[in-house]
């Protein structure tokens, strides 16, 4: 082990923040993929993910030191050299992701970005039957990566001994003190966190609401105004039988 390597900042909070609201985002929207019922909530997943890959796409530009897309990104051959070190027991380790790490935090933010666009496409009705065969495909290919990507984690961290996961909850591994992150940028975090929990309420308080009893009544009797005004309509029905026996 290199005794030259201390406990530094590697995430900052906003690619943590970042991080947590994609894996939830992604996951809410896959499973409300299918169901009619969900399908606000599938929308606003979906462009909860097309914002966030944006924010982290000009944060790998002008962020911190480890979060930049070019302190990690590799060619082809470096992310070749680090597989077959990881076979044979002696992978270097890196202070932020690896150079097989990289190239699939890269493939996710492609496909997010592209899962996102179809899904806009066939939302609004555009490209047809392509755009939502593609958007599914897409999604799928996503998870099939996001799998890839846990398998990553889990070797990595076997082969480094070193918790991967608890580093994305707390930002601090093993690494060179000069290439962690100089500053948490808590402050942004915090404000990505506001924005998306934000676009989630106005989401929610501008959803279609249901009509009202005077509105619903013109068209369908106790049915469409819900479960209570059809208990209530058969109660009246009783009491109206009631009355027409006493009549009688």
């Amino acid at each position: 082990m290199d005794t030259s390597m201390s406990r530094v900042r590697v995430w900052d909070v906003p690619v943590r923040v970042f991080h947590w609201l994609l894996v939830l985002s992604f996951a809410g929207a896959w499973l409300s993929a299918e169901s009619e019922r969900w399908r606000l909530l599938h929308v606003t997943l979906g462009y909860t993910v097309a914002g966030l890959v944006a924010f982290r796409v000009v944060w790998g530009l002008v962020g911190t030191k480890p979060a930049r897309f070019a302190s990690f990104v590799r060619g082809p051959a470096a992310v070749l050299a680090y597989l077959k070190g990881l076979l044979a027991g002696r992978a270097p380790h890196t202070t932020g992701h690896n150079p097989a790490g990289a190239l699939a935090i890269v493939g996710l933010l492609g496909l997010a970005a592209l899962t996102t666009g179809l899904g806009w496409a066939t939302y609004n009705e555009l490209g047809g039957d392509l755009a939502e065969e593609g958007h599914e495909l897409a999604a799928n290919l996503m998870l099939l990566l996001v799998g890839v990507h846990l398998l990553g984690v889990l070797v990595g961290s076997l082969a480094h001994r070193e918790n991967l996961v608890r580093a994305m909850f707390t930002g601090h591994k093993r690494g060179q003190p000069d290439e962690g992150a100089q500053r948490a940028w808590a402050p942004l975090g915090a404000l990505l966190l506001a924005l998306v929990l934000g676009f989630w309420a106005w989401q929610w308080r501008s959803a279609p609401q249901p009509a009202a009893a005077w509105q619903t009544a013109a068209v369908e009797p106790a049915q469409a105004q819900g479960p209570l005004a059809a208990l209530k309509a058969m109660l009246d029905d009783d009491d109206d039988d009631d009355d027409d026996k006493e009549g009688h």
